[in-house]
C-alpha cells in the first residue's frame, strides 16, 4: 500500500493555516479552521498534555478518559491523558502517576511558568512554553523549554515536539519502564479491537514490539468507519536513540529511552542488564525531539521509513 507516502508528500505541498487561541488553562489549535488539539496546562492538571488529538478528517484518536467518560471506552490507568512527556522516576519522584488518586509523598508536579509565544502561520504554527518540574516540596529541579510545531494537510496532521531541559540541581532520570513520551490511544485502536502495532524493525503486536528499540512505531486501525494510524518518530539526536518502546496492546503508545533494565528483564533477555538512567549535573542539559504523524490508511513501512528519514535529516 503506497497511500501513506502520497499523504506525506501532500503535507509538504498543501500545508494548511494553523491558528492558536489562548484560554486561561489551555491553548486551542486549529488547522484551516477545524479543531486539531488543545494544550492543557492549567492548575487542574499535574502535567501538561495534549487532548484530544484529531485526524485530518476530525476523528479523535486519543482516549477521552479520564477527562470525560464515553460509553464503550476503557477506564484503566487514569494517568494516561492524551499526549504528554512525563517519567516515573526523576530523582526518585514520580511525574508519571498524576491522577488525584495516585498522589503521595513521592509525587512530582510539572507547572507552567509562562507561555513564551504562540505564533500562527500559513504552513505551520509554533508554540513555546516554559515549565518547571517540582519535587514534592515544591522545589524546582528541572527547567524545561518546550516547543511544539503543528502542521496539517488534506489527509494528515503532524506535531513536532522539542523539549530542552536544564538541571537546576543534580538530576537523574531513573531506569523504569513507566514513561515517557506517550499517547493513550482511542479504545477502538486497541489490539483486541481493530488496532495493529508495527515497528521500524518489522515487529508486529505488543508481543513482538514491547521493549524493543527502533526509529519509529506505528499504531493503526479502524476508527468510526475510517482506516487511520498514528506514528511516533524518535529523533536520532535523542539520548538513548533508538528509543525503547513501552507500547501496549491496550492502547498505551510510548517511547521510553530510560527503561533499559526494565525492558530487558521484561523480555527475559539473557544479556547483562543495562542501566538506562540518565544523569545531569547541575546546569547540565538534555534535549528530546519527537514527531507525531496522524495519517490516513494503515501502516506502510516503506513510506514511514521515507517520512522518518525526511524528518531526521531536516531537523538536525
Amino acid at each position: 500500500m503506497k497511500r501513506l507516502g502520497l499523504f506525506f508528500l501532500a503535507a509538504v505541498n498543501a500545508a494548511a493555516q494553523v491558528h492558536f487561541e489562548q484560554h486561561p488553562d489551555r491553548l486551542s489549535v486549529t488547522v484551516d479552521g477545524k479543531p486539531f488539539t488543545e494544550i492543557i496546562q492549567g492548575p487542574q492538571t499535574r502535567k501538561p498534555y495534549l487532548h484530544p488529538l484529531r485526524s485530518a478528517s476530525g476523528k479523535i484518536v486519543t482516549r477521552h478518559y479520564p477527562m470525560e467518560k464515553v460509553d464503550g471506552e476503557t477506564t484503566d490507568h487514569p494517568h494516561h491523558q492524551g499526549l504528554s512527556f512525563t517519567h516515573a522516576d526523576v530523582n526518585g519522584y514520580n511525574f508519571w502517576a498524576s491522577d488525584a488518586s495516585q498522589i503521595d509523598a513521592k509525587s512530582g508536579l510539572i507547572r507552567l511558568k509562562r507561555i513564551v509565544s504562540a505564533q500562527d502561520g500559513p504552513r505551520q504554527g509554533r508554540a513555546v512554553m516554559d515549565y518547571e518540574w517540582l519535587d514534592p516540596a515544591g522545589k524546582p529541579i528541572l527547567a524545561e523549554r518546550r516547543t511544539l510545531v503543528f502542521q496539517g494537510g488534506a489527509s494528515e496532521r503532524i506535531i513536532d515536539f522539542d523539549a530542552e531541559f536544564t538541571a537546576l540541581d543534580k538530576v537523574v532520570f531513573g531506569d523504569t519502564k513507566e514513561g515517557t513520551f506517550n499517547i493513550r490511544l482511542a479504545s477502538a485502536l486497541q489490539e483486541d479491537r481493530s488496532g495493529t502495532m508495527v515497528g521500524a524493525t518489522g515487529c508486529k503486536t505488543e508481543k513482538e514490539c514491547w521493549g524493543t528499540r527502533g526509529n519509529w512505531m506505528d499504531y493503526s486501525g479502524r476508527l468510526d468507519g475510517e482506516d487511520l494510524g498514528i506514528a511516533i518518530f524518535d529523533h536520532p539526536g535523542n539520548p538513548g536513540h533508538p528509543t525503547y518502546w513501552h507500547s501496549r496492546g491496550y492502547g498505551l503508545f510510548s517511547a521510553n529511552p530510560f527503561g533499559a533494565a526494565d525492558f530487558r528483564k521484561g523480555r527475559k533477555e539473557t544479556a547483562p542488564a543495562t542501566d538506562g538512567s540518565l544523569t545531569l549535573a547541575k546546569g547540565g542539559t538534555a534535549r528530546f525531539r519527537y514527531r507525531v504523524l496522524i495519517h490516513a490508511g494503515g501502516t506502510d513501512a516503506a513510506a514511514l521509513n521515507k517520512a522518518y528519514t525526511a524528518y531526521a535529516t531536516a531537523s538536525n
